[in-house]
């Protein structure tokens, strides 16, 4: 999938989850922060600002001005909020923190977009513009830790939460290594006062943590990695191949997808865990779902939270007539299509599953499925697989949008789908490998279904003690066969 970090990675030099460079990284902060500076709660915050920023600046130290310029600003608008209760100056501080964080993010994500935009509308009125595009990188995760830093001044305005003094603690909370950059976006009611305290190590939690991060690496490598190679092959090529063909493409772009975001999730929930802190979850077993609305509870919840958090409801929420909640809703779902990039691929998609949405919420339906699918029982009833299977569906075509270089593409793969030859049998360069992929799907999809009413899908067993860990070292043991070609996570480009 063509991307600026793509182009941009030719200039840097990453430093991934599943990289020889963090398997280093890691355990060495790790016997630095309980071993050495365990006693002191500033030399603990120090050690994770300096390891946060040594990480983010190993992709490009040019990097770094920008989150200490982001930071700087949000922990100063908060402080400034606090001191000053004048209606008029606060509304202006708040208002600099938006101007500054989505101003950042703007201009380096998506002036280009705009510029081009710009530029062809004038041309069908033969009018014709000339406009410089930006030649910047795209810092990595920078929609990631705006949205974070703007949250907590917003918080602080709507006297959610006190602003903090503390600097080196807020500083650690912005750049915090194991969420920089690809979330969960974390609020600081939840995050920041975790750094206030005093931490301990404690053993149960941080065996969770390496567990968590073993099955986040089994979704990245195993699964999401392999299906890459099979997804930018049909993609590439959806012109030469059967209907058929190109629905498996798209399903293992759905999973290539899942497993490499809600894998990248699971590894810097289960590294917070191993230096004492706890992470919002950001998946919930979405392809479980039993209709849109639950997919969108259980999907990127960060982000889906955030956006209702703080546009949604000051929006009007659903508290409006009709008229206005569909309003919203559309407003919502564009703007987290928009959100993942600057392409009209993404607005498309975000405002299929708006389509998708309404008439759910037209019904008072949306609200339907809170609980866990099948809770208590070993497998779904009928009426369950069918709702289910659909949701799946729907998310799969949709998901088309989102893998297409453009909108053209996406129909012609759209059209190539619905057509006689859906009926066939697919085949493509790779297949015979591809078997193995799809055998290890199913192993993840009944792993996650058999642990669907927990955090992650092992966070405990029901087996013996000798069955659980013969299992995380089969798990090991693919982990390292698989792992022969680093590729960067999907979400790394937003």
């Amino acid at each position: 999938m063509p991307d600026i970090l793509g182009h941009c990675l030719n200039y840097v030099y990453r430093m991934l989850f599943n990289s020889i460079e963090f398997a280093i990284f890691l355990p060495i902060v790790f016997i630095l922060y309980w071993f050495i500076v365990n006693r002191n709660l500033s030399m603990q915050n120090a050690l994770v600002l300096t390891s946060s920023y040594l990480f983010y600046g190993w992709w490009d130290w040019r990097f770094l001005f920008l989150i200490v310029f982001s930071t700087w600003v949000d922990f100063s608008v908060g402080i400034l909020l606090d001191r000053d209760y004048n209606k008029k100056k606060r509304k202006l501080l708040l208002g600099v923190s938006i101007a500054v964080n989505l101003g950042l993010l703007g201009v380096l994500k998506y002036y280009n977009f705009f510029a081009e935009n710009l530029v062809e509308s004038f041309a069908l009125l033969d009018i014709h513009l000339s406009m410089n595009s930006l030649k910047v990188i795209l810092p990595v995760g920078i929609s990631f830790y705006t949205f974070q830093t703007l949250s907590y001044s917003i918080d602080v305005y709507r006297h959610k939460i006190k602003p903090t003094k503390d600097l080196l603690a807020f500083s650690s909370f912005v750049a915090f290594f194991p969420q920089l950059v690809a979330g969960p976006i974390e609020r600081a009611s939840n995050l920041l006062p975790q750094f206030q305290k005093r931490r301990s190590f404690n053993y149960d939690n941080a065996l969770k943590g390496v567990r968590q991060i073993i099955w986040g690496l089994f979704k990245k490598i195993v699964i999401a990695d392999n299906c890459a190679e099979f997804v930018n092959h049909i993609f590439e090529n959806s012109a030469n191949y059967s209907g058929s063909t190109l629905l498996l493409g798209a399903i293992f772009f759905t999973f290539q997808i899942y497993g490499d975001f809600s894998g990248y999730s699971d590894i810097a929930i289960g590294t917070a865990r191993l230096f004492g802190f706890d992470l919002m979850r950001n998946f919930a077993y979405p392809y479980f779902s039993r209709d849109i609305a639950e997919f969108w509870r259980r999907w990127h919840i960060s982000l889906s939270s955030w956006f209702k958090e703080y546009v949604y409801i000051p929006l009007g929420g659903s508290r409006g007539g009709l008229a206005l909640q569909i309003r919203n809703t559309f407003i919502i779902f564009l703007l987290s299509g928009f959100w993942h990039g600057a392409k009209w691929t993404f607005v498309a998609w975000g405002a299929l599953n708006a389509i998708y949405f309404i008439p759910l919420m037209l019904m008072k339906r949306n609200r339907n499925h809170i609980d866990v699918v099948a809770k208590g029982k070993l497998f779904p009833g009928i009426r369950e697989i069918i709702q289910m299977g659909t949701t799946f569906f729907m998310v799969v075509m949709a998901w088309i949008l989102f893998r297409a270089d453009n909108l053209t593409s996406a129909i012609h793969y759209y059209q190539g789908i619905f057509s006689s030859s859906i009926a066939s049998i697919p085949a493509f360069k790779g297949m015979y490998k591809s078997y193995s992929i799809l055998m290890f799907i199913a192993m993840m999809i009944w792993i996650e279904w058999r642990g669907r009413d927990k955090e992650f899908a092992i966070a405990s067993s029901r087996f013996t003690t000798p069955l659980r860990w013969s299992f995380y070292m089969g798990v090991i043991v693919l982990i390292f066969l698989f792992s022969g070609q680093e590729q960067e996570f999907i979400y790394f480009q937003f």
